[in-house]
């Protein structure tokens, strides 16, 4: 491919814009006039070049004069004449000086206009020549042959791995220089972060990798050179040709991970999602079908713990990860705190073991494997624990004097040429590895400029230009000319022109590293933030999202709690709710499959590449305002067993291959930011603890989320429907009539009476209706107050076996928000059982003739026969009789103790033939009392404890036997 234009513009001869003057004299060295008749030779042809470089030059001296004196010229009409003509003052010398600038600019503005015909005269001239030049004849003469080199070769790769190198040797990198004729758009950007712990060397290994710098790499502040660390984000980049396995791999589309989580559902599932995958088949496009080339930026993130933010906010920008690890120190607490990072934010990770030169060359290889090992335990139970490992030496020596020492031009400008590196040891195997790792990149098929947005983490001007953003494009696509939108501004501003590392570009689209140029803004307004299509990203002043627990972090979550939030580049203070574990476990378990159908299948936004909430393995939910909730005060860790239903997680909802008790279960959240944050729906989130000991050995990452609703405190705080659990305990007090039951036969009660749960001023009316149940499981509902000291009557129409004195549950929930504090049941009564009642004895007068004489009449109607009852009741209990306790009575203290007593007789039974029987408290043994009667009519009996009685209500007693 040939990197020669046929019509150039200045900026193709502008070194510190990316241009190359040489390329365009060499080709209009081996061409002919473009007429023959023009008396111009190749010489003078090539002297076009530096004619225009000249008058640009020119044009930009004259162009900064202009613009000075036309500031000069406003600032003595504001602050000076101005002023003076409202005092009243003499201004005459300032018009005599006024009307000279006023002249100059004139005079000026005339040169610049004649230089800029001069200038683009002798560009049209370039370009015709170039428009009638031969490209084979200048291939076949050598000139501007920009061919893409071969990958590199295995033995260049193993001779690299195996030697240290004080030398220079060649890298496998695409110089600039040899892309020029490719556009940008036809570029494949990756973007890689680069993370570790403080002085683990990774400015030393961006540096060793970088062939293009942007204007913020290699720690260009003071601050960061003073230190002698990295303090902000970096970015340079190399290219690279694009791998064979991704030339022909499918790209994959923004709803790439929801895809494969489908796929996996088939696998267990059956065919029950096979349109969804068709579907994302359908979407996908070959990688090759629209890139030419690959081209990988390196995202240099901090390392050390003050600067965690900072680190979120680049984490969240990258679709891969190098994991950098000193080999002589292994893992470290920053170390652990990338990974837990990268583990929400991407799916591809390599650990770099850098410094391995510090190993004795004979101990080396021995020395590497056992930090590897060191390495891959400390990953195992993460999802990278099967990543690949290299080990490198990124800057024999020590990487300070990498990272300090800059790579400047003659004109200033930071260049860099890094084909050529010295002191480095194994960079070739790195490469290989980093090539055969990279996976499609999550990417928009077709990028719409209406869901633009673009994160910006550096903004500063250029005299003459404008302000320049720059950032990286997370969705959606730009051009010069679109409209953006400066949420936090307000404001909104022209695109003038677009450029990814010093090319100018057509279009900006998503995962692409770019710097945008808009006319009339202040740098200083913005440091870091978003820009987005207009109204596309609005302000969230709270949200409810659902969260899981980094299990890493040792610290509770307690609900109300503040934590530091991070979107993107933005970290704000939010108070954190949490509840819903239980009843979110269910729906993601696939017990309300409809809801995650529903959720799944809207289209989102996103506000990341690979810092997205489907890699943090959360789930797509939707949140229903109808729900109930189970209040919950903190965050629970582990899911109670009655709670938990099922034993294994389902991976397409985790992103993770793990059963579900090693995972912290899914929570909601309500997130109030007390600052309000721009972003759209669906963003990840992650919380931490940014406030805890920096030097402390503990993670201060606490908790990732998905945002899945906005949350207004003042409209939406009575619409969460989270509840309480209340129970009240009555007792039974008394039984109603006994029936026995048709379906079963057994004797129940269909209406009882109870107390103990209302106060006697209790109005009952507001709780007619209400459920009650017993310990055996029988529900039955209050129909209205017994008297006036609080009891109630209670209807079963299934019917209850329930004796006295057992207990009757009200069991309700009430809704924290509710300001009437009403109560609610969920629970319902059951169908009737009918049954047929029992009557009592008819109790006979005694008459004449017939004292203690008890006769009955067979079915027959023979002569009355005298009853056998008297003998069949002694019968009855000539064995030792239990009974417990309802009440005691107390007396006078001369004529004992009156207990009364159920259970020793029933209704049936005529009390007052067993007077007088020996009834004994079994809980006391030695206190003894005597029948003294029936007591009501429902079998109770009153037994006299002549001696005093010390058991209580409840306790069990026994009445003797006759033998």
């Amino acid at each position: 491919m040939n990197g020669i234009k046929q019509k150039i513009d200045i900026i193709d001869l502008r070194i510190e814009k990316g241009g190359d003057p040489e390329l365009y004299r060499r080709a209009l060295s081996n061409s002919q006039p473009a007429n023959k008749n023009d008396n111009d030779s190749s010489t003078s042809c090539v002297s076009y070049i530096d004619e225009v470089l000249s008058l640009d030059t020119q044009r930009r001296s004259t162009l900064t004069n202009l613009e000075n004196l036309r500031s000069k010229l406003s600032t003595l009409q504001k602050t000076v004449i101005a002023p003076k003509k409202k005092a009243n003052e003499d201004v005459s010398a300032e018009i005599v000086q006024l009307k000279e600038w006023k002249v100059d600019i004139a005079n000026l503005s005339t040169e610049l206009k004649d230089i800029e015909q001069k200038r683009d005269e002798l560009l049209e001239r370039i370009n015709g020549i170039l428009a009638n030049i031969n490209m084979d004849d200048l291939k076949k003469n050598g000139s501007g042959d920009n061919d893409i080199p071969a990958t590199p070769t295995k033995e260049t790769s193993d001779s690299a791995s195996t030697t240290t190198s004080s030398t220079s040797s060649s890298l496998p990198i695409l110089s600039p220089e040899k892309i020029k004729s490719i556009p940008p758009e036809r570029i494949l950007n990756l973007n890689v972060g680069v993370l570790g712990h403080v002085d683990t060397g990774k400015t030393s290994l961006v540096k060793t990798l970088s062939s293009v710098l942007s204007t913020a790499a290699l720690d260009k502040s003071k601050q960061s050179r003073a230190r002698g660390i990295t303090l902000d984000l970096g970015f340079s980049a190399f290219l690279l040709p694009l791998p064979e396995h991704l030339r022909t791999a499918d790209m994959a589309t923004s709803n790439s991970d929801t895809s494969s989580n489908r796929s996996s559902n088939t696998k267990q599932n059956g065919n029950k999602n096979n349109n969804n995958s068709n579907t994302s088949q359908d979407e996908s496009i070959k990688l090759q079908q629209k890139y030419d080339l690959l081209q990988v930026t390196l995202v240099d993130c901090p390392g050390h713990a003050s600067l965690i933010r900072t680190i979120i906010g680049g984490a969240q920008i990258i679709d891969m990860v190098l994991l950098v690890v000193d080999a002589t120190k292994g893992m470290q607490t920053q170390t652990a705190e990338c990974l837990v990072i990268a583990e929400m934010t991407t799916r591809n990770l390599i650990v770099v073991l850098n410094k391995i030169d510090m190993f004795p060359e004979h101990e080396r290889e021995e020395r590497l494997d056992i930090a590897k090992k060191k390495i891959r335990a400390a990953l195992r139970g993460t999802k990278f624990e099967d990543a690949q490992m290299v080990g490198i030496s990124a800057c024999v020596g020590g990487e300070k004097v990498a990272a300090v020492g800059g790579i400047t031009g003659s004109d200033g400008e930071s260049t860099s040429n890094s084909t050529e590196i010295a002191g480095t040891n194994n960079i070739h195997g790195l490469l290989n590895i980093l090539q055969a790792q990279m996976r499609p990149p999550n990417r928009d098929s077709k990028p719409s400029p209406d869901r633009f947005h673009f994160a910006v983490d550096h903004c500063f001007p250029i005299k003459g230009q404008g302000t320049v953003l720059t950032g990286t494009c997370l969705s959606g696509s730009v051009q010069p000319n679109d409209m953006v939108e400066f949420p936090t501004l307000a404001t909104q501003k022209k695109v003038k022109g677009v450029q990814m590392f010093r090319r100018k570009a057509n279009m900006v689209q998503q995962g692409d590293r770019a710097g945008i140029c808009v006319s009339n803004f202040d740098a200083k307004l913005m440091e870091r933030g978003v820009i987005a299509s207009p109204g596309t990203v609005k302000l969230i002043r709270g949200a409810i999202a659902v969260v899981r627990k980094v299990r890493f972090f040792k610290g509770s979550l307690n609900s109300g709690a503040k934590f530091h939030i991070s979107v993107g580049h933005t970290t704000v203070m939010a108070t954190v709710s949490f509840w819903g574990a239980r009843e979110i476990a269910k729906q993601v378990n696939g017990e309300d499959d409809k809801k995650r159908e529903r959720a799944g299948s809207q289209a989102f936004g996103k506000s990341s590449l690979g810092g997205s909430a489907d890699l943090a393995g959360l789930p797509r939910l939707k949140f229903d305002w109808n729900d109930d909730f189970l209040h919950q005060d903190n965050y629970l860790d582990v899911l109670p067993a009655s709670d938990n239903n099922s034993n294994e997680w389902n991976e397409s909802t985790s992103g993770q291959r793990r059963d579900n008790s090693q995972l912290p279960p899914l929570h909601w959240a309500r997130i109030e930011f007390l600052t309000p944050v721009y972003c759209p729906m669906d963003s990840l989130v992650i919380g931490s603890r940014l406030d805890s000991e920096v030097n402390a050995n503990a993670c201060r990452l606490a908790f990732s989320g998905r945002l899945v609703e906005r949350y207004d405190a003042k409209s939406d705080h009575g619409r969460l429907k989270s509840y309480t659990k209340k129970e009240k305990v009555g007792t039974v007090t008394r039984l109603g009539d006994p029936y026995k039951r048709a379906d079963d036969d057994k004797v129940v009660r269909y209406e009882v009476f109870g107390t103990d749960l209302f106060k006697k001023e209790t109005d009952m009316t507001q709780f007619v209706g209400l459920l009650l149940e017993t310990d055996r499981g029988d529900v039955g509902s209050i129909q209205s107050s017994f008297g006036t000291s609080g009891k109630f009557r209670v209807n079963f129409p299934a019917g209850t076996d329930v004796r006295e004195g057992d207990p009757l549950y009200l069991r309700f929930k009430r809704y924290t928000n509710d300001p009437k504090k009403a109560i609610h049941q969920d629970g319902s009564l059951p169908p009737a059982r009918t049954g047929s009642r029992i009557d009592p004895p008819v109790k006979k007068k005694k008459g004449k003739g017939n004292k203690n004489n008890n006769t009955t009449t067979n079915k027959s109607g023979a002569s009355p026969v005298k009853s056998t009852d008297s003998t069949n009741t002694t019968d009855k209990f000539n064995k030792d009789t239990f009974g417990e306790i309802v009440k005691i009575k107390e007396g006078d203290g001369t004529s004992g103790i009156t207990a009364i007593v159920s259970g020793l007789f029933s209704m049936e039974d005529d009390i007052s033939k067993y007077k007088g029987r020996i009834v004994i408290s079994t809980t006391t043994q030695n206190e003894e009392g005597v029948v003294d009667g029936s007591f009501g009519k429902m079998g109770k009996c009153k037994v006299l404890f002549k001696d005093g009685l010390s058991a209580d209500v409840g306790s069990q007693v026994k009445m003797l036997g006759v033998s």
